[in-house]
């Protein structure tokens, strides 16, 4: 008689995404073992010590084929404009376009506007003080990270709240699968953001200045086609936003629920920058990160042959108990702190790492040193995605210092 074989727990992103907090089940998922049945054809990866080897695995690769693309997006430009943008590509393509990109985002660059960003901090919080409440979305989250890196590409001022929306439209497409009811605006937010910035580069072309897209008017056409460098000017204006619009207003709600967290901080601002970490890994505003299989790999036990997706579930892997002691409690003071959150390493670490960061330590600076409190004003609203976690609203209740 023939035993009977045991799978591995299926893992539902649309389910999952519904759950306000989905960390006990991920716990659950780590416990049943290292892999999950996800989609078809499709295995999800959930303990810290395999996300982490994996993520910069040579054997796996960001590039999809295009067929991949539309039975998620559907036909039509969202399969084109995903198949193009560096994220979803491998070298040497992946290499040229962080090279042309990449020099604006690195640590020294991001550290000579550091000034700059302080200063919007302050106009957009120092209202608030007086105020007494502001809504950490909508007042604060939704508003700086566009208007920085409007001025790092080069967006003109009146064309940031046109942006906005449609940022925040287009990053559903990031999400594992994207519903027929959504692919209507997404490609309408595509088209117009194409639009905007091709006219933005014949813009700069006529009357250079000192921005991204000036400097990439200057790159030959056999180096990257245009539309290429148009359409990973768009994926930089709504990837940049959308996740660091997430980190900022996770980080808000993290902090108000745990007064004792901010108390830490007011007594040495100097833990700013431990504390940006730990609220990266605490509820990381990007969840997962998918790869093709490459070559044969073991994983548990199991072979992953070529031609499979893996799933690295980073927003699991950053609440594993075999790597980070008590993972479920806020600590701003935790160190150190080898979060995935930016998907760990490899060629394919978040470009703006470095600018998300710097965002995050000046809210975060700013909010230790002039608000002796910050509580929630109500309950806040949880904007569901399969790919992201991230908030509708987060309302909130400060004493100035």
């Amino acid at each position: 008689m023939t035993g009977s074989v045991t799978l591995p727990p299926k893992y539902d992103a649309v389910e999952l995404a519904d759950l306000d907090d989905p960390y006990p089940v991920y716990r659950r998922l780590r416990e049943a073992g290292p892999l999950c049945r996800g989609g078809p054809a499709q295995w999800v990866v959930t303990r810290y010590a395999d996300v982490a080897a994996l993520v910069g695995d040579a054997r796996l690769g960001a590039q999809f084929d295009r067929a991949y693309h539309r039975i998620a997006l559907g036909e039509g430009p969202l399969a084109d404009f995903f198949g193009r943008v560096m994220l979803n590509s491998d070298p040497p393509v992946h290499t040229v376009l962080r090279r042309l990109l990449g020099r604006e985002f690195t640590t020294p660059a991001v550290r000579q506007r550091r000034r700059r960003i302080d200063m919007m901090v302050d106009d957009l919080l120092a209202p608030v003080a007086d105020e007494g409440r502001f809504d950490a979305v909508t007042d604060l989250a939704d508003k700086l990270p566009i208007r920085v890196l409007a001025e790092f590409v080069g967006v003109e001022a009146e064309d940031i709240d046109e942006i906005r929306p449609r940022a925040r439209t287009l990053s559903q497409a990031f999400a594992t699968y994207l519903p027929e009811s959504g692919r209507a605006a997404t490609v309408e937010a595509l088209v117009w953001m194409r639009e905007l910035v091709a006219a933005m580069f014949e813009a700069r072309r006529r009357v250079p200045g000192d921005d991204l897209i000036s400097r990439l008017c200057e790159v030959d056409q056999a180096t990257a086609d245009r539309q290429a460098l148009i359409d990973n000017v768009v994926f930089l204006l709504f990837a940049g936003f959308a996740t660091t619009t997430d980190l900022l207003s996770n980080g808000c709600a993290a902090l108000a629920a745990r007064p004792d967290q901010l108390v830490i901080l007011r007594a040495d601002a100097d833990l700013v920058p431990r504390a940006v970490e730990e609220l990266l890994r605490f509820d990381a505003p990007v969840q997962v990160k998918s790869r093709l299989v490459h070559q044969p790999i073991e994983i548990g036990g199991r072979v992953i042959r070529p031609g499979r997706v893996l799933v690295l579930q980073l927003g699991s892997a950053n609440h594993d108990e075999t790597r980070f002691e008590r993972p479920g409690e806020l600590d701003v003071t935790r160190h150190p702190n080898p979060h995935l959150s930016f998907g760990g390493g490899g060629i394919h670490l978040c470009l703006g790492a470095a600018l998300a960061r710097a965002e995050a330590a000046s809210v975060f600076t700013f909010i230790a040193r002039r608000f002796a409190r910050m509580e929630p004003e109500g309950p806040a609203v949880r904007r569901f995605s399969p790919n992201f976690r991230s908030y509708l609203s987060v309302p909130l209740r400060v004493t100035p210092s």
